[in-house]
């Protein structure tokens, strides 16, 4: 199993940026994905989840700016952030829980700047 995460970057508060991950070595269209954040001294938290049937979850903090899409014939999983702030930087990882392992992406970092 193979989770590439990419997208991130620098970005003003107000800003936007487009996380993508792409997933190899599962039947990607029947798993949730989700992307994580995990910001310094912090642990890691859900951000937002993508069922199979593209059902959605979000944490509070981002619910409204944040929005989890997924395209099951490329395998990719996409997190697009708008009306970024400070509060959002960390580094976002992607993840896949596979025969009862977990999976991550290698982490893309995010830092907003006020």
């Amino acid at each position: 199993v193979q989770l590439q995460a990419s997208g991130g970057g620098l970005v003003q508060a107000g800003g936007s940026l487009r996380l993508s991950c792409k997933a190899s070595g599962i039947n990607f269209s029947i798993m949730p994905i989700g992307w994580y954040r995990q910001a310094p001294g912090n642990q890691r938290e859900l951000v937002a989840r993508i069922t199979s049937d593209h059902s959605t979850n979000y944490a509070d903090a981002v619910n409204g700016r944040f929005t989890i899409s997924r395209d099951n014939v490329r395998r990719w999983v996409y997190l697009e952030m708008s009306n970024l702030g400070p509060e959002d930087t960390a580094v976002y990882y992607c993840h896949v829980n596979f025969r009862s392992s977990d999976y991550w992406g290698q982490g893309t970092q995010v830092t907003v700047s006020s």
